[in-house]
């Protein structure tokens, strides 16, 4: 089937999902993807379905692979503790990726698979319907809020992510994986972390948010 025609039906695929159980259903039997053939399994979501704020990532490492979950490799430790840090955890958010199957390797997603699997992934922060959107990474700010910048140039300032509905505050930041490569730019994810936790209290998400940072 040609690229195009394979966008199109995960589109339509994607859209007749009434609820998260159901798109994950549909996910796993999605054959538009090559990554599926490849990964051990589907890693579609963790957190609270009905939480008011929602994380996207990139693609699943090998800890999530094999676990089934995002982002509870180093990364995903390092995002817990930062969650933490502003009184957060995932039974207050949801978290997901672009891409649901680990790449061979921990690649980059190519574009065509990063499009393929784009309709499921929209279609799963329509079902959360988040109040804010935190975007990981240049890959997942650029995917979902369109910006051709780079992620240091995106991060830390408010965006907006389109649905059918309106808009949603969207918010990128780095990494976990790269802060863990790039110790130095916690500065930069601790300011950024900051100014969700303003947000957050702004919007009245919960009765109490703590700023401390411990994760350093």
């Amino acid at each position: 089937m040609p690229e195009s025609a394979i966008e199109a039906s995960a589109w339509d695929f994607a859209a007749a999902a009434q609820s998260l159980d159901d798109l994950r259903d549909r996910l796993a039997r999605f054959e538009g993807c090559g990554l599926k053939a490849t990964a051990t399994q589907l890693v579609f979501g963790d957190g609270n379905p009905a939480a008011k704020i929602m994380f996207v990532g990139e693609a699943p490492g090998a800890d999530e692979d094999r676990q089934g979950v995002p982002f509870v490799g180093r990364a995903g430790r390092l995002l817990d503790k930062m969650l933490s840090s502003i009184g957060l955890d995932r039974s207050k958010v949801y978290i997901a990726n672009i891409v649901p199957w680990r790449p061979p390797g921990n690649r980059t997603p190519t574009p065509v698979e990063t499009a393929a699997c784009l309709p499921f992934t929209r279609r799963q922060i329509e079902l959360v319907d988040p109040q804010i959107l935190v975007c990981l990474g240049a890959a997942s700010a650029q995917t979902l809020l369109g910006g051709k910048e780079g992620i240091m140039r995106m991060r830390g300032r408010w965006l907006a992510y389109p649905t059918a509905k309106g808009e949603i505050r969207a918010l990128a930041m780095l990494h976990p994986a790269y802060l863990l490569r790039q110790p130095a730019q916690k500065r930069l994810a601790w300011q950024d972390l900051r100014v969700l936790a303003k947000e957050i209290g702004s919007l009245g998400l919960f009765s109490e948010v703590n700023t401390e940072r411990d994760w350093s």
